[in-house]
């Protein structure tokens, strides 16, 4: 089985029609599935978090096959990412697409189950601590895109179980969870 890096790539990597978009219908919805699933897995076990269809990315192409993705084949997959809620385009030209290997609830939940764990339900933490503090190190929010993080607060604010305070800059925004 062909590696990229330590992530182990499926056998349809090395199967060249799978890199051009299928024609008959239901090739094409297998092909969708399997590049979707495709890309969430890299994603999250490499902590990737944005993707641009015009950019280099390693799943997008097969040196060993010789076989890449058209700009219209990546574009259907992170759009079919996009139609199952599992990715956001950044802009409106779809220059940039926000991967959402864990949807925007389901990081909320994450959040706060790592402010249970940690025990600062009714305390303050900064948003940088939250992605790249001590406490944070071993989790799946080290290193999250802020983008991210910021939409999973909202939501909570929004349900009530925390308060997003601005600071002067970015770097100084806190957050207050309630119990």
């Amino acid at each position: 089985m062909q590696k990229l890096g330590d992530f182990k790539l499926p056998h349809f990597f090395n199967y060249p029609p799978y890199f051009t978009l299928q024609p008959i219908r239901d090739t094409r919805e297998k092909q969708v599935q399997l590049w979707k699933e495709l890309i969430i897995d890299y994603c999250k076990t490499q902590k990737v978090f944005v993707i641009g269809p015009e950019e280099e990315f390693p799943l997008f192409s097969n040196p060993v096959i010789e076989r890449s993705l058209s700009h219209d084949a990546r574009e259907v997959f992170l759009s079919a990412l996009v139609q199952e809620g599992r990715a956001e385009w950044v802009d409106k030209g779809h220059k940039k697409c926000l991967i959402l290997w864990l949807r925007i609830q389901d990081w909320a939940d994450c959040i706060l189950r790592f402010v249970k764990d940690n025990g600062f339900e009714d305390g303050v933490l900064t948003v940088e601590e939250i992605r790249s503090g001590i406490d944070s190190r071993g989790t799946e929010l080290h290193g999250m895109d802020r983008t991210i993080l910021m939409k999973a607060l909202k939501l909570l604010e929004h349900k009530g179980k925390a308060t997003i305070f601005k600071g002067t800059s970015a770097d100084d925004e806190g957050v207050k969870f309630s119990a």
